[in-house]
């Protein structure tokens, strides 16, 4: 899946899209223990597909992507005047 659509949705489809992924990956070892199958570069993808929603329910966890930068009043006091600086600088 697409990185843009995944970011797209819920943490409860996000939770339930991993489930659905686990699931597959588990028939397709099933399969190619049983060599009925070739699926390899399935199970690649589903493995990386994984590992991408882990990641966005991280970063929604820790309130990573999306966070919007600090202004000046939320800026610890030494940033505040360093921000004020290169604002003169650039005048």
């Amino acid at each position: 899946m697409e990185i843009e659509k995944l970011r797209n949705l819920s943490d409860g489809e996000i939770q339930q899209q991993e489930r659905q992924s686990a699931e597959q990956i588990f028939r397709l070892r099933f399969q190619t223990k049983l060599g009925q199958t070739e699926g390899v570069k399935k199970l690649r993808e589903l493995k990386t597909d994984i590992a991408r929603l882990k990641t966005i329910a991280r970063e929604r966890e820790m309130g990573l992507h999306g966070a919007r930068p600090k202004t000046e009043a939320t800026l610890p006091v030494k940033a505040q005047k360093v921000a004020k600086k290169t604002k003169k600088e650039a005048r």
